[in-house]
């Protein structure tokens, strides 16, 4: 990421904050290199196990060009999909966790490595999000590739 595309970036993200000049310093301070935003406001976060998530982006990127920000935590065990505001109120799904209103989630500085969470797809600054409808469709695509998987050994 360029560092006028990390600084817009930087600015979507922190538009969100309570107190932006709070959040830039906690990234500047931090050692891990995240900051606590608000989900909600400007998006929600879906959370896929990182099983389903990873062939789920896979599939999401042959679809669309930019897909809206992902984040993935430690060992790339789950996958945070960013989606439009007030989708975790309406989302159905086994397995699935959401980050709406009034919750918050762990953000790491984007274009900067961080030894945690981490960007699997950063936000570019433009409010680009992951249409819900068409992540669905990913899900599903994906979840039909896994079980025509042989299972453990299986042929």
């Amino acid at each position: 990421m360029t560092g006028s595309g990390a600084r817009s970036a930087v600015e979507w993200l922190v538009s969100v904050a309570p107190d932006p000049d709070a959040c830039r310093w906690e990234w500047e301070r931090n050692p891990h290199g995240v900051a606590l935003l608000p989900a909600g406001r400007r998006w929600d976060v879906l959370i896929l196990p990182g099983e389903l998530g990873h062939p789920t982006l896979d599939v999401l990127t042959c679809c669309v060009d930019h897909p809206g920000p992902v984040l993935a935590d430690f060992g790339d065990s789950r996958l945070g999909f960013f989606v439009p505001p007030g989708t975790v109120a309406h989302w159905l799904g086994t397995g699935v966790r959401g980050a709406g209103c009034g919750t918050w989630i762990v953000v790491p500085y984007p274009g900067r490595a961080t030894g945690g969470v981490h960007w699997l797809v950063p936000p570019d600054g433009s409010g680009t999000l992951t249409d819900p409808a068409l992540l669905e469709l990913a899900m599903h695509e994906a979840a039909a590739g896994l079980a025509r998987e042989p299972q453990g050994g299986e042929q």
